[in-house]
């Protein structure tokens, strides 16, 4: 199976951890390289976030248990980059 380089996933986070303290903690998994996270929505009682993490072999799990424990739901997985190196997205005749 080829490594996964990019993982996009759209989470649903309670307001603590702050997402600083969030994005940090993900940041810190054995198998992240980096990780970047961007709010979407808020609300009174939780915050819609975007994160990228990217790494040279990330571990789903990892990361998939590591927002559970931070009290976080993945909605999706929007965008997922394997191979020997990331791909970034082009524009193309189909995209209009």
């Amino acid at each position: 199976m080829a490594a996964t380089r990019r993982l996009v996933i759209d989470v649903l986070k309670p307001h603590d951890p702050p997402l600083l303290e969030f994005t940090d903690h993900l940041a810190e998994l054995e198998s992240v390289e980096g990780a970047t996270a961007s709010l979407i929505e808020l609300d009174r009682e939780v915050q819609n976030v975007k994160v990228t993490v990217e790494g040279a072999d990330l571990r789903f799990e990892a990361v998939e248990d590591a927002v559970d424990e931070l009290g976080g739901t993945i909605h999706s997985v929007d965008q997922v980059a394997c191979g020997d190196r990331a791909i970034e997205d082009r524009r193309t005749l189909q995209d209009g």
